[in-house]
C-alpha cells in the first residue's frame, strides 16, 4: 500500500505537467510521523542525499511514498537530475511508471527538464517510452508514409553528421534517418520543426532532392527516412571545389 501524505512538497522543479501558478501548499490536514519522514524522503531526494535516504527506507518508509498531488521521491529525484538517487530509489523497487495527479511520469519530468542521463536510466530499467506527439487514436488515421521501426536496422549505424542523420538499414537498403531524440519532445518548438521538415519532403519531387522514403509518427523516437546519398553532403562537396 502507498502511503499519501497530506502536504505537497515544496521544489524549484515542479511537475512537468503541473499547471502554471497552481498552488503548493499544505490543505491544513494533520500530518502523522510516516508523513513526516515520507516528506524527509522526497526532501532528501531533492537533495542527492544517499545515505539519508538509505537510512529512511531501511528503516522501513515505504520508497513509493506520494503527497497529496501523488509525486514520489523518484518524481523529484527525476525533476532534479539526481542519477544515483534515480538508481537508489529503483533498487529499492520504486515505481517507475508512477503518475502524478497532472499525469507526468517521472520519465516525461526528466525528459522536460533535459536530465538526459536520468532519462537513459529509467529506460533502462523499464520506463515506458512516451507516445510520439503525432500519434494518432485510430489506425485509419496513420499516415500512408508510415514505416515501421523494427524494420529499420541500427547495427552498424553510423552518423553522417553531427547527430543528426545517421544512415540505417531498411528492407536490404541503406538509408539516411534523421532521429527526434526523446529528450525533444517535450520542446514544442523542435516538433514544431520537424512536422514542418515533414511536411516539406512530402511536396518535393525533384531528382535533385533525396526521396522522401517515409517516416516514424507513431512510435518514439519519430524519425524521418529517405535516400542515402554516399558520396557526402553539398556543403562540404561545394566548399571542397
Amino acid at each position: 500500500m502507498e502511503t499519501k501524505a497530506a502536504v505537497r512538497f515544496m521544489l524549484r522543479k515542479q511537475s512537468s505537467l503541473a499547471p502554471e501558478g497552481d498552488s503548493f501548499e499544505s490543505d491544513g490536514r494533520e500530518e502523522g510521523d510516516d508523513i513526516e519522514d515520507g516528506v524527509r524522503l522526497m526532501y532528501l531526494a531533492n537533495e542527492g542525499d544517499l545515505d539519508g535516504i538509505r537510512q529512511l527506507l531501511d528503516s522501513g518508509i515505504n520508497v513509493n511514498f506520494c503527497d497529496i498531488d501523488d509525486r514520489t521521491a523518484l518524481h523529484v529525484a527525476s525533476c532534479q537530475g539526481q542519477t544515483d538517487v534515480v538508481s537508489l530509489l529503483i533498487q529499492y523497487g520504486a515505481t517507475v511508471d508512477s503518475k502524478d495527479r497532472w499525469g507526468s511520469t517521472p520519465l516525461e519530468d526528466a525528459i522536460y527538464y533535459k536530465n538526459h542521463q536520468v532519462i537513459k536510466h529509467l529506460e533502462k530499467h523499464g520506463a515506458n517510452p512516451l507516445m510520439a506527439p503525432m500519434h494518432v487514436k485510430h489506425a485509419r488515421e496513420i499516415p500512408e508514409y508510415e514505416i515501421d521501426p523494427k524494420e529499420l536496422d541500427f547495427t552498424n549505424s553510423v552518423y553522417i553528421t553531427k547527430g543528426t542523420f545517421c544512415i540505417a538499414s531498411w528492407r536490404g537498403t541503406q538509408v539516411a534517418v534523421k532521429k527526434l531524440g526523446d529528450e525533444v519532445i517535450a520542446d514544442e518548438t523542435k516538433v514544431g520543426a520537424f512536422r514542418d521538415e515533414l511536411a516539406l519532403f512530402q511536396k518535393i519531387r525533384h531528382p535533385n532532392v533525396v526521396q522522401f522514403l517515409g517516416a516514424i509518427t507513431q512510435s518514439s523516437p519519430m524519425m524521418i527516412v529517405t535516400e542515402y546519398l554516399p558520396k557526402g553532403d553539398l556543403r562540404a562537396y561545394l566548399k571542397g571545389k
